[in-house]
């Protein structure tokens, strides 16, 4: 187990890749905290990991509930070594052209408010922590925070404010915390859209992204939510990644090198090695 005894802070791990990192996380022997709005979640979290998950209900848009995060993971498992930002939400590429006039200062401030500054506050939260345990912190970034299309300018401008927060916060708490991101690709998860945009209630897993991707990605297909895991783990454990800070892992695919008359240059690859069935 690579992170045996170690204590992890997650936001948004009640659901999606959070939940699914919350599970590889205990697998990987760490105890873990979770920041969530929904109690039912961290109900069924602390119940399926009891003892090794301990949930607090709250808003991560919210500094005190931050603290109170924070507090709780230190007053029940003693430390903090490492945070995940993973709170988010998603635009549904909703193009510029299509936000209503009126709706576009409430949503413009529910996309970064979600997706900016609740990792800015989870961070500002556990700091004092993460300096004791000479911790670290992995934001959650997407494909969008470095590529167009990947969801709409409101989305895409909070990826890529992610990816710049990485590399100043990466320099502002050195030599004390490393600060990393991952930048997945698409997946099956139940990703909320803005309630400005109307989008609360609508999850991405009601669009067959597999379908969609299996023709775009250079890999051939989506990966499952479990298949992200392993890249947090990696920037967590102490001794694999006491290099990295700075860094973000482009996790997504292949998004990067798709050619420009098809995604995968490959295809033949086994005909001409004389490997074909």
């Amino acid at each position: 187990m690579k992170l045996k005894d170690q204590v992890v802070l997650i936001t948004g791990g009640a659901s999606g890749l959070g939940r699914a990192l919350v599970d590889r996380f205990v697998a990987e022997g760490a105890r873990v905290a979770v920041l969530d709005k929904s109690a039912e979640g961290i109900r069924k979290l602390e119940s399926d990991h009891a003892g090794n998950v301990v949930g607090f209900t709250g808003d991560a848009r919210s500094l005190d509930d931050n603290k109170a995060a924070a507090r709780r993971c230190v007053d029940v498992f003693g430390k903090i070594d490492t945070l995940i930002s993973n709170a988010g939400i998603w635009d549904y590429n909703t193009a510029l052209v299509d936000i209503r006039e009126d709706k576009f200062d409430t949503s413009f401030d529910e996309v970064f408010h979600v997706n900016v500054k609740s990792g800015l506050l989870a961070v500002k939260a556990c700091l004092p922590y993460l300096v004791q345990s000479r911790g670290s912190v992995i934001f959650t970034i997407s494909n969008a925070g470095f590529y167009p299309n990947g969801g709409g300018p409101l989305y895409t401008a909070s990826k890529h404010a992610l990816v710049g927060i990485v590399r100043e916060l990466a320099f502002e708490l050195a030599p004390y915390v490393r600060v990393n991101g991952v930048a997945p690709g698409g997946m099956a998860t139940d990703l909320r859209g803005p309630a400005s945009m109307g989008m609360n209630d609508r999850s991405i897993s009601s669009i067959p992204l597999g379908e969609l991707l299996e023709t775009v990605l250079p890999i051939g297909r989506m990966p499952n939510v479990e298949e992200y895991t392993g890249a947090y783990v990696f920037f967590a454990t102490r001794g694999d990644a006491a290099p990295a800070t700075g860094a973000v892992l482009n996790y997504d695919g292949g998004m990067g090198v798709r050619g420009l008359f098809a995604s995968v240059g490959g295809k033949d690859l086994e005909e001409k090695l004389g490997l074909s069935k």
